[in-house]
């Protein structure tokens, strides 16, 4: 960008870095970076764990936002869960289990800024987050989230360590939620499947159209697939928008993945979610020993096609 003849007087002309609270309605004292490469725009949410709000690709939405919006209130899941491109689930649960918040409490811990920077060499963003207890866990996850100028790529990269002295239990799973206009009807997923295992009888009766998606309908109730896949590589692929998504991630470090298919009118929406396990009677904790580490990436693509 230092060689444009001085073709620009301002680097915010070409990709830009802002941080701002908002400041009316639901959404009111939620803390926000909002980054624009000049090519991806997305909107991080300092105060629900640095995850990803929305993401747009050349001023296209890609991600599911749900009727709840975006909220500083602590109420319960359904009523709070505004779906966003990137939410973290765990550190304590994932899923619904009796005696834990549904899908964990990790979003819902602040984040701390730590690098947030705009130039040449592309924007990143570090925060820490800390998930602590008296006389109990000291869990800190050390995010970077970062992409080139003009580049198709973000990035999103955990490190997780354990800072007390005793042995944790631990669990991820990243809630990766794509909506209209890139899920539309007649969009297909991509991906090398070995195995599906439907979660419900009604996901198993729908099995057979568990890579297509459908225009939505009233009330249709949602499917959800636990997948094994041949390789850490997914895709949602959309000839009306012409875009593709694909979605790549640590399989040595998150070794589940589980596919959403929400079809219903109002609700429309695909998860597509690696993990550290899958859920219900699946369920199960990896372990921290002190001052152990796991690292984690995430890398989401937007293709023409």
């Amino acid at each position: 960008m230092k060689n444009l003849d001085g073709r620009i007087s301002n680097f915010e002309q070409v990709a830009s870095l802002r941080r701002y609270t908002m400041t009316d309605g639901r959404g009111a004292g939620l803390d926000v970076i909002d980054c624009d490469n000049g090519k991806l725009r997305f909107l991080l949410n300092v105060t629900k764990g640095l995850d990803v709000m929305q993401m747009y690709h050349k001023g296209e939405n890609l991600s599911f936002l749900s009727k709840n919006a975006f909220s500083a209130r602590e109420t319960d899941f359904l009523s709070r869960f505004e779906g966003g491109m990137l939410y973290t689930c765990g550190l304590d649960s994932v899923g619904g289990r009796d005696g834990y918040e549904l899908h964990g409490t990790y979003h819902n811990m602040t984040a701390e800024i730590t690098r947030a920077e705009c130039d040449e060499n592309g924007i990143t963003v570090e925060a820490i987050i800390r998930n602590t207890a008296l006389f109990g866990r000291n869990l800190v996850m050390y995010r970077r989230v970062s992409t080139a100028i003009c580049g198709d790529t973000l990035s999103i990269e955990d490190r997780l360590v354990n800072r007390g002295f005793g042995e944790e239990n631990y669990c991820l799973l990243y809630h990766i939620n794509l909506g209209y206009p890139m899920l539309d009807d007649g969009a297909v997923i991509e991906a090398n499947v070995v195995e599906n295992f439907p979660r419900t009888p009604w996901s198993e009766e729908h099995k057979e159209t568990f890579l297509t998606m459908e225009s939505p309908l009233p009330l249709k109730e949602e499917t959800c697939y636990f997948l094994k896949l041949a390789e850490p590589k997914i895709s949602l692929k959309n000839a009306k928008n012409g875009k593709r998504f694909t979605l790549t991630y640590s399989a040595d470090t998150l070794p589940a993945f589980i596919e959403w298919k929400s079809m219903a009118s109002a609700d429309y929406a695909l998860g597509l979610e690696p993990a550290t396990t899958y859920l219900d009677d699946k369920f199960a904790y990896k372990t921290l020993a002190p001052e152990a580490e796991v690292c984690f990436s995430l890398h989401f693509t937007v293709n023409e096609l």
